[in-house]
C-alpha cells in the first residue's frame, strides 16, 4: 500500500491493522477511518481464507488477538491500498439484470437472485398490463420453469433477456416486427472472431437469445482476455451488453468480430498523480482471478515493500479550464481509461444545460439530475468508482432515469468554481451542504429533483456505501420523483387539455366570423345582383313603355259609328279576362290592329291574336292585308294568347 495515501508511516502497524481484522480490507480501512453515514460494509467470509494475497506470508492469516494494539488512533488519513480489481470479493446479495420483450416494447427488471420466478411476472404485470394467469416467460437457458422456483437455483448470469408470450390475447398488426424478433432469438449466429493478439480466428455459433455481455464472457474463456479489458471492433453502433443477438442488428447468419487486449492505462499514460486502486467487485461477474502482475503492479509493491515511488495517474479534470465541455469531456476519457467502458453516461455540458434537459423539458421526459462530484484524495473514491459506479445494475438504472453530470473537486479551483454553479442554479444551501463534507466522505452523488419554483436536493450519497444501499437511494428517489411526476402529468394534462378547448372555441369563433363574412358577402351580391336585374327589369320596362306610348300616339282615330265607309267593330279578350274593345275602318290594316293591341301591353312578337270559331291565328296573316280581307268584318271577337 502507498504510505503516502494511508498517512501510516510504519508498514508493520498495516500489516497488524489487517491482522487485527482478520485480513478484511474494507473492515481495516474503517477502523481507520470513522464514518459519518455507517461504514463500508463488507460481508466477505472467504477474505480470510485468501490472506496469502495480502501479506507477505503464504500460510492462512492468524485470528484477530483479543486486545487490539491503539494503532487505529494513531492516523487519520485515508486509508488508501492499491490491489488489483480482482483481490477483494464482495458477497452481497446478488442482483439480477433482466431484459425483457414483449412485442415492440422492453422492459428493464433489476432483482435479487433469492426471488423467485413469479415475482418477475408480478413486476411485468404493472409495466405491461398483462396478468400473470396470460403470460408466458420464455427464453430460460435450462427450459421452461414454474413461478415457484428461486432464481438462485436456476445459475444465471449477471444479465439475462426473456421474452413474453400471451396467447390467449389476440394480436395487433403491430405484433408482426415482435414476431419476427421472437423468430430470430430461436435462430442461430455464426461470429466468426478474430484475435488480433494471438492472429487466430474462432468460428462460434450462439443462438439469438444470448446477450452480447455472454457472448465477451466467452470469449474470454478462449483467450484469457478479461471482459473489462476487451477491445472490440464491428459490432453495430447501437448494441449494447445487455441486447440479445437478435435485436443487436449484426448480420445473419454470420457476422466478423474483431478482439484485443485494451493497453493498461498504467503503461499508456504517464504518471501524474499518486493512485491507489481498491477496487471491489461481485463474485457474479463471472471472470476469472487475474495477476497483479496485469496492472504493472508487484505483489511486494502492494503494501509498500517494493519502489516508493508508486504509480501515478492522470487527473479526471484539468485544474483551472476555461471551457466546462472541455472539461467534461476530459472527465469522461480519463474516466474510461481507468474503470472501462461500462460506466454512467455523463451529459457533456454546462450545469445549467444539465438542468434544463433534466427540468424543463415536458413533463414525460423530465427526469431527476444525478451530480458526481469525484475527489482523487479520498480513499472511497476507486472503490465507489469500480463497484459502484461501473456495476451494470448501476448504470442501466441511471442511463434509464437519471441525467448524470460529473464533476472533480480534487482541486481547489475547479471545488470553487463547482460551488459557484451551485450557488447560482441551487441555492447557497446546497454549496454550503457540499462545504460541509470532508474529503474522505468523497464521492458524493446528489440528486437533484426539479420543482415548479426551484430544485430540491433529494438525496446526497456519500462513497461509504454499497451496491444494493446505492440501488435502495436511487429508487427511493425516483418514487418521490414519479409521485411528483404523475401530479406534473396530470396538471400538464389538464392545462393543454384547457388551452385545447380554448383552442377549439376560438377556430370555431373564427370559423363563425368567416361563416357570417361569407355570408354577409353572399347577401350582398345577391342584393347587388337583384339591384342589377331590377335596373335591367326597369330599363326594359321603359324601354316597352316608350314603344307603347309612340304605337299610342300612332294610332288612327277611332272612327265614329255612322260613317260613309264600312265599319268593323273587335272586341279583343286578354289573358287576364278584360276586353278591348274598337271601332276600325274595314279597310284597317293588320298592322293598325297589331299595334292597337301592342299599345295595350301586348307586343305581337309575345301573343297570338286569335279568333274564336273557326280558330285562327290573326298574327300569321300579311300585316299589310285589311280587315276586310282577314274577314273580320263587320265584328269579330278575339283573344290573346301569350306565344310559348
Amino acid at each position: 500500500m502507498e504510505i503516502a495515501c494511508t498517512g501510516i508511516d510504519d508498514i508493520a502497524e498495516a500489516i497488524t491493522l489487517l491482522e487485527l481484522n482478520n485480513w478484511d480490507l474494507v473492515a481495516a480501512i474503517n477502523g481507520v477511518i470513522p464514518q459519518e453515514n455507517g461504514i463500508l460494509q463488507s460481508n466477505l467470509s472467504s477474505v480470510a481464507s485468501q490472506a496469502n494475497i495480502y501479506g507477505p506470508h503464504s500460510q492462512a492469516a492468524p485470528a484477530a488477538p483479543p486486545a487490539a494494539p491503539a494503532a487505529s488512533s494513531s492516523s487519520s488519513s485515508a486509508f488508501c491500498p492499491a490491489l488489483p480489481s480482482r483481490h477483494i470479493v464482495e458477497r452481497q446479495p446478488r442482483m439480477l439484470n433482466f431484459r425483457v420483450e414483449y412485442r415492440q416494447r422492453t422492459v428493464e427488471v433489476v432483482i435479487e437472485e433469492g426471488s423467485v420466478v413469479g415475482e418477475i411476472k408480478q413486476i411485468l404485470e404493472t409495466e405491461l398490463q398483462v396478468p400473470v394467469s396470460k403470460m408466458q416467460l420464455k427464453g430460460w437457458k435450462s427450459g421452461d420453469v414454474s413461478d415457484s422456483i428461486v432464481l438462485q437455483s436456476l445459475h444465471l448470469p449477471k444479465n439475462n433477456s426473456l421474452y413474453v408470450l400471451t396467447p390467449d390475447i389476440t394480436p395487433t398488426a403491430s405484433t408482426s416486427q415482435n414476431s419476427v424478433l421472437q423468430e430470430s432469438l430461436n435462430q442461430n449466429f455464426l461470429l466468426v472472431i478474430s484475435h488480433r493478439e494471438a492472429q487466430r480466428d474462432y468460428n462460434l455459433n450462439f443462438p439469438g437469445s444470448r446477450t452480447i455481455q455472454e457472448v465477451k464472457r466467452n470469449v474470454s474463456d478462449l483467450t484469457n482476455i478479461p471482459v473489462r479489458h476487451q477491445q472490440w471492433e464491428g459490432w453495430p453502433a447501437s448494441a449494447s451488453d445487455s441486447m440479445t443477438l437478435a435485436a443487436s442488428g449484426i448480420s445473419y447468419p454470420c457476422h466478423h468480430l474483431g478482439v484485443c487486449r485494451r493497453s493498461s492505462p498504467a503503461n499508456t499514460q504517464e504518471p501524474t498523480e499518486e493512485c491507489a486502486d481498491v477496487h471491489m467487485v461481485s463474485d457474479s461477474e463471472g471472470d476469472d482471478f487475474e495477476d497483479a502482475s496485469e496492472f504493472g503492479v508487484d505483489e511486494s509493491e502492494m503494501f509498500g515493500m517494493g519502489t516508493s515511488t508508486g504509480c501515478r495517474k492522470a487527473p479526471l479534470m484539468p485544474e483551472n479550464t476555461e471551457n466546462e465541455v472541455d472539461a467534461l469531456l476530459h472527465f469522461t476519457a480519463e474516466f474510461t481509461t481507468r474503470y472501462g467502458e461500462c460506466h454512467p453516461v455523463f451529459f457533456i455540458g454546462t450545469l445549467e444545460a444539465a438542468s434544463q434537459e433534466a427540468f424543463y423539458g415536458k413533463a414525460r421526459d423530465r427526469k431527476l439530475l444525478a451530480i458526481y462530484l469525484h475527489n482523487d484524495e479520498s480513499v472511497l473514491g476507486n472503490v465507489f468508482c469500480s463497484q459502484m459506479m461501473c456495476a451494470d445494475s448501476i448504470v442501466s438504472y441511471l442511463s434509464q432515469n437519471f441525467i448524470t453530470w460529473a464533476w472533480d473537486v480534487t482541486k481547489e479551483a475547479n471545488k470553487a468554481r463547482l460551488l459557484t454553479m451551485c450557488t447560482r442554479h441551487f441555492g447557497s444551501v446546497v454549496a454550503q451542504t457540499i462545504r460541509t463534507y470532508k474529503t474522505d466522505q468523497f464521492p458524493l452523488l446528489l440528486i437533484v429533483m426539479g420543482k415548479r419554483t426551484s430544485n430540491e436536493v433529494l438525496n446526497v450519497i456519500q462513497g461509504n456505501t454499497t451496491v444494493d444501499e446505492l440501488m435502495m437511494r436511487l429508487m427511493g428517489a425516483m418514487e418521490i420523483f414519479t409521485a411528483q411526476q404523475q401530479e406534473d402529468i396530470k396538471d400538464e394534462d389538464e392545462r393543454e387539455a384547457r388551452e385545447m378547448v380554448k383552442r377549439e372555441q376560438d377556430e370555431a369563433y373564427q370559423l363563425s366570423l368567416e361563416a357570417d363574412r361569407k355570408k354577409r358577402e353572399a347577401q350582398e351580391r345577391e342584393q347587388a345582383e337583384q339591384l342589377r336585374l331590377q335596373q335591367i327589369q326597369k330599363e326594359a320596362d321603359d324601354e316597352k313603355e316608350a314603344i307603347r306610348l309612340s304605337l299610342e300616339h300612332a294610332l288612327p282615330p277611332e272612327p265614329a259609328e255612322e260613317g260613309g265607309e264600312p265599319i268593323s267593330k273587335l272586341r279583343i279578350r286578354t289573358p287576364s279576362g278584360e276586353f278591348l274593345v274598337r271601332r276600325f275602318l274595314g279597310s284597317t290594316k293588320l298592322q293598325v290592329l297589331f299595334d292597337f293591341v301592342a299599345s295595350k301591353g301586348y307586343p305581337w312578337e309575345d301573343f297570338k291574336l286569335l279568333t274564336t270559331f273557326p280558330r285562327r291565328n290573326i298574327t300569321q296573316l300579311d300585316p299589310a292585308s285589311s280587315l276586310l280581307e282577314a274577314k273580320l268584318f263587320p265584328q269579330e271577337t278575339l283573344f290573346l294568347e301569350a306565344k310559348e
